[in-house]
């Protein structure tokens, strides 16, 4: 192959390539057209100098066709807690699930637990994805599971923090489309 076919065979992958990126970031975030509207993912432990064994685990996602509906988030969440022989866990069904920029807020009905009060009850986490010093945050500690139902989309602020090496929480940001008249 001559030089300059070389030359335009690069310049033309060049343009294709440009003209797949420029598609891309004109959906609004780099992602591409067709992502979904929202998610949480991953998994982190909890910091406790006592040594407490807390990991909190996400896998909630929010269809790009149910952008305007946060309560038809499908997924589910994990979360145990275990100092030597103490401890339970618990996983919950997502039923509703809001982002913005990193920060998220799930809600679910528990599904499967070994501790008697959170049995059937709905749970509300939050979480702040700050990279390598993630926070969280968890509604049984403003409200005991006895008290009733969380709110759906509703629970305490991120203030926990994420033992150092463990968090890789990943908060997609909802993108919310607005009529335009």
């Amino acid at each position: 192959m001559n030089r300059r076919t070389k030359i335009a065979a690069v310049a033309a992958a060049l343009l294709i390539t440009a003209g797949a990126a420029g598609s891309a970031t004109a959906s609004g975030d780099g992602r591409g057209a067709h992502r979904e509207a929202a998610a949480l993912t991953g998994t982190a432990k909890l910091y406790r100098p006592a040594g407490d064994d807390i990991t909190f685990s996400f896998d909630a996602h929010l269809a790009a066709k149910d952008n305007r509906n946060p309560e038809a988030a499908t997924g589910t969440f994990r979360f145990s807690h275990y100092k030597g022989d103490w401890g339970g866990y618990a996983v919950a069904k997502v039923d509703c699930l809001a982002t913005g920029g990193k920060v998220a807020v799930v809600t679910g009905r528990i599904i499967e637990t070994d501790v008697k009060e959170f049995e059937g009850a709905r749970v509300g986490v939050s979480v702040n994805d700050l990279g390598k010093h993630d926070r969280l945050g968890y509604s049984w500690l403003t409200q005991a599971p006895e008290q009733g139902d969380v709110p759906k989309c509703q629970t305490a602020p991120p203030f926990e923090k994420v033992k150092a090496g463990t968090g890789d929480f990943d908060v997609l940001p909802w993108l919310l489309e607005y009529p335009t008249e």
